[in-house]
């Protein structure tokens, strides 16, 4: 089985339940429904005593026909079983259309927490997460939770069925009684050598089908860059081979689960061929009569059926555990960020303070150090101590790999910190409740992720309660709205998924549109322009300065004009500051920020741009005949 299971590793948060874990576990999602369960066990009783009432009438039938045959009792017994049989369809009917209802609920519940849980959960988790195996949990797995309750719920009836069985059996032979009940432990030894190996097989094969969903939904994510580079087949052949190995998994499982039917069908029918020889002799002495032989024979069916079904419940019920255990794990994921506290946060002037914070993405400790000596090359910020005032912005400069971007990223507390503090007017903002604190921070990411919906709708998603002219307010004070025009039909225009339905820059003036409808005391932009037209990059300047009036801004510059517009600078190289101040300052220095100046600001400079186009008249002869 080992080529199979290739590939197939748990996850970090992934954890090993005790079935009686998991069980209590699933009892309490059904605790608030146990009068509508209470009614379903009531029916499942009914229906249980219905079914076995067939059987015995039968064999009544049976005796009165050898004795005294009449056309009267026959009828009676034919109503009584049929009686029984309509009976047996109501309590059913019953049972099916409650627990549907309940389990629908307690399913609906379930998918509410584990969604809850997981979007509380920091960046980090989704960078060491696929989405795509995330989304089998909340989906495919939770479904499968479900099949835990119908299993319960059948097993009661098989339950009640045998015992109820069992005890009319005893009145009438209990020497075949007892034979018949002797047999039991059989099924039992069977379905419990079952049990391990069904359990290990379905979460196996419910981790393949994670990593199918987890690659379709990259394939699909990146289909234009796969396309750019004529890489379809290499996505289709990856595709083929997990879908080999769960088609192998599916195999593999469905030969474990489907084999206790036919060990117990070999065991069923040693159990009716020793009661045939034993009922046969009771018979032939005059101790079990006709009638009664005859319920004897079919109660090998409905005593071993409902054996069966007990019986390789416990692989079948593994399948539902190993869903909710894999469910469970990720709801109990323990979070990366922890607050101390959760002090309400009503409204913040913006002075934001790094002391001594230190900042790694990774976590673990390298192989053959101690513990807690971390690889230095994992530290992103070793060190880093920053004072912004209220209403100041701060430009962050420096080349890839600095620390812009894990500054704003610790600001608005999406990755946790190892050491330090990090203070908002003075407060840590460990101890701030999260969602009011965010509520005071306005983020506009390299990239701006648009919703599937109207451009009203997406500018709207900056405050919930948001009325209509506010938020066409907002949008006409992005650079005069002269961008609206652009749009096919204005602010109704439909984005689509992931905002393709717009350009790159209209995708950031509705970015800015949303957080100046948000109004925000903290500012932050990872700004890129540099992929934009200029006349588009003109009007996103010009929401920029909107923006970030009278407001804290940190800004991860990119393009000079925002640079030369920060009251401040601060220039960094491997986590820490080593330059801060003005434009004119830090060039006036000579140091590290006018390298990067020559380097990325220069040829964006005015004077650049009229030095070249004068270089370029000088240096092209004029045409013949001028």
């Amino acid at each position: 089985m080992g080529f199979i299971l290739d590939g197939l590793d748990t996850e970090s948060y992934d954890r090993t339940y005790s079935d009686w874990e998991l069980v209590r576990r699933i009892i309490s999602y059904f605790w608030p429904h146990a009068r509508q369960m209470i009614l379903v066990a009531g029916m499942i009783a009914l229906n249980s005593i219905a079914g076995t009432g067939g059987p015995i009438l039968i064999s009544k039938a049976i005796d009165y026909v050898a004795t005294d045959p009449t056309t009267r009792m026959m009828l009676w017994m034919v109503t009584g079983v049929l009686s029984l049989g309509v009976m047996a369809w109501v309590f059913n009917y019953v049972r099916q259309l409650y627990s549907a209802r309940v389990i629908g609920d307690v399913v609906l519940k379930l998918r509410q927490d584990v969604f809850e849980a997981t979007i509380g959960h920091d960046l980090s988790f989704y960078d060491e997460h696929p989405s795509g195996k995330i989304v089998s949990r909340i989906t495919s797995d939770t479904k499968g939770f479900s099949t835990v309750v119908t299993l319960v719920l059948d097993l009661m009836s098989q339950v009640l069925l045998v015992v109820i069985l069992a005890m009319w059996l005893f009145t009438i032979n209990i020497q075949l009684t007892l034979l018949l009940i002797g047999m039991s432990p059989l099924a039992a030894i069977i379905a419990l050598n079952f049990r391990r190996v069904a359990r290990k097989v379905t979460q196996q094969s419910r981790r393949v089908t994670a990593k199918i969903n987890a690659q379709i939904q990259e394939s699909i994510s990146g289909i234009v860059v796969a396309k750019s580079f004529r890489q379809e087949r290499a996505i289709y052949s990856t595709f083929h081979k997990n879908n080999l190995r769960a088609y192998r998994m599916g195999l593999q499982r469905g030969m474990t689960l489907n084999t206790i039917f036919p060990v117990m069908s070999t065991a069923s029918g040693l159990g009716i061929a020793i009661l045939v020889y034993a009922g046969g002799l009771a018979a032939r002495e005059g101790t079990v009569s006709p009638g009664d032989w005859y319920l004897f024979m079919q109660a090998v069916a409905f005593f071993w059926w409902p054996l069966m079904n007990i019986a390789s419940f416990w692989s079948q019920f593994q399948d539902g555990l190993s869903a909710a255990e894999r469910v469970f794990a990720l709801i109990d994921a323990e979070p990366r960020i922890v607050q101390t506290a959760s002090e309400p946060v009503e409204s913040l002037a913006g002075r934001v303070e790094f002391r001594r914070v230190t900042f790694s993405y990774e976590e673990e400790e390298e192989d053959g150090k101690p513990a807690g000596e971390k690889d230095s090359r994992l530290v992103v910020l070793p060190d880093f101590n920053l004072d912004i005032q209220p209403g100041e912005t701060v430009a962050l400069v420096g080349h890839t790999g600095a620390g812009k971007s894990s500054v704003a990223r610790l600001i608005t507390r999406f990755y946790e910190f190892q050491g330090g503090q990090i203070l908002v007017d003075g407060r840590d903002v460990r101890r701030m409740d999260l969602q009011q604190y965010r509520q005071q921070i306005g983020l506009v990411p390299q990239e701006p992720f648009l919703f599937s919906g109207s451009v009203k709708d997406n500018i709207g998603y900056g405050r919930n309660k948001a009325s209509e002219d506010e938020i066409c307010q907002a949008a006409r004070s992005i650079s005069h709205g002269d961008w609206i025009a652009d749009l096919s039909e204005g602010l109704d225009t439909d984005v689509r998924e992931r905002g393709g339905n717009l350009s790159m820059g209209q995708r950031q003036l509705v970015a800015l549109a949303r957080v100046l409808l948000k109004n925000p005391p903290i500012f932050i932009l990872d700004e890129a322009t540099a992929s934009v037209d200029p006349f588009t990059e003109m009007q996103i300047q010009e929401g920029l300065e909107i923006i970030m009036r009278n407001r804290t801004a940190i800004v991860i510059a990119h393009r000079l004009s925002t640079v030369k517009h920060a009251d401040r600078i601060i220039v960094m190289c491997q986590g820490r500051i080593i330059e801060e101040g003005t434009h004119d300052d830090l060039m006036a220095q000579g140091g590290h920020y006018a390298e990067l100046y020559n380097a990325y600001f220069r040829h964006q400079s005015l004077e650049y741009v009229e030095h070249f186009v004068e270089a370029v008249s000088v240096s092209t002869p004029a045409p013949a005949g001028a």
